[in-house]
């Protein structure tokens, strides 16, 4: 019988270190209902340290295999639920890695029901912070892609999409390459969502480090949207984008197309900005958009062109290179910016 018209409500717990596997095998009975309870009882087990580490070891996880399978869509939602929560910590991204789960999840993305399916995104997202999850989930990187065209309107999914595919990305560019992500990813960056073109421009970075990555940044007419996106209101949407000019402005065709689109005046406004930002993490993005921007200035400056442009705003490059309080990461890009500039044959 179908538990899908009621809520299900929590399974008794047994004492301390019995609960765990009680609940277990109570996951074993044929009834939709008390699977379910079981497993609302075990997502509240999920807060206890010590009791999620019970669930991780010993290879229980390989029991939910059954249920990533059932035909109740609940039992398979919330399993997933489940594994979000274990997948929270590295114990349960560890064990569901050395599981069987994985091809069952992946599985799921094509779920009929819309939460299952975000679910299991979650979990598979949890699984990229490990670089061992992010090099089992390369292969899945057309299917994610393929999941991105066809997701216009749920801005969760399009977050868990592009994050997990940042993730597989930073690992290894060369899927998304070849499944047409980097046009798909122009598309995302003009999104009206600050969080989709953050994630999209991460993404963009990560696609543009490989040669046929910049390659592909200019072919698709991606340097405009990135170049515009340097001014967005969202500090993080501005970092990722000035990190995929930066990549793209090491070869020939991307430096003379960042010319051509004026890009040195906006670059340099970013290196003589200085705020006062409130809190450390604000602090540490504003300095990997100095630093950046001061790199994709080193790169044009090798263009005859861009040197001339450089040579002009030296006292600016060098006010960030000598200044004994600047960061000694900040002052170093300065230095090799103003060597590059000053640089004659």
């Amino acid at each position: 019988m179908s538990g899908t018209g009621t809520e299900p409500t929590r399974a008794p717990v047994a004492f301390g270190r019995w609960a765990v596997p009680q609940l277990f095998a109570e996951l074993q009975q044929p009834e939709a209902g008390r699977r379910l309870r079981a497993l609302e009882s075990l997502c509240g087990l999920m807060h206890d340290p010590e009791r999620l580490h019970q669930a991780a070891g010993g290879g229980q996880l390989s029991q939910l295999e059954v249920l990533l399978r059932d035909e109740d869509p609940p039992v398979r939602t919330k399993t997933c639920e489940l594994l979000q929560l274990l997948t929270n910590h590295n114990i349960g991204r560890q064990a569901v890695l050395s599981s069987p789960l994985l091809p069952l999840l992946a599985g799921l993305l094509d779920d009929p029901s819309p939460s299952c399916r975000t679910n299991a995104l979650h979990v598979l997202n949890h699984l990229t912070l490990l670089h061992a999850g992010a090099s089992a989930l390369l292969s899945l990187v057309p299917k994610l892609l393929l999941k991105l065209r066809e997701e216009e309107e749920e801005e969760e999914v399009q977050l868990l999409l592009l994050s997990t595919l940042s993730c597989c990305s930073r690992l290894d560019p060369l899927p998304a390459l070849a499944s047409a992500g980097v046009p798909l990813l122009r598309h995302k960056l003009s999104h009206h969502s600050p969080n989709i073109r953050r994630e999209a421009a991460a993404a963009m970075m990560a696609l543009s480090v490989p040669v046929d990555g910049k390659q592909q940044v200019c072919e698709e007419v991606v340097l405009p949207v990135l170049v515009a996106l340097l001014q967005d209101q969202n500090l993080e949407v501005q970092v990722n984008a000035a990190g995929a000019i930066m990549n793209t402005a090491i070869i020939t065709t991307g430096k003379l197309l960042c010319l051509d689109l004026d890009v040195v005046p906006v670059l340099l406004d970013l290196v003589s900005e200085q705020k006062e930002e409130e809190d450390e993490e604000r602090r540490r993005s504003r300095k990997a958009l100095v630093i950046y921007s001061l790199r994709a200035l080193t790169s044009l400056a090798e263009a005859p062109h861009g040197r001339r442009l450089l040579l002009e705003q030296l006292p600016l490059l060098m006010s960030r290179s000598e200044t004994v309080e600047e960061d000694q990461d900040i002052r170093r890009a300065a230095q090799t910016a103003i060597r590059t500039v000053t640089w004659t044959p």
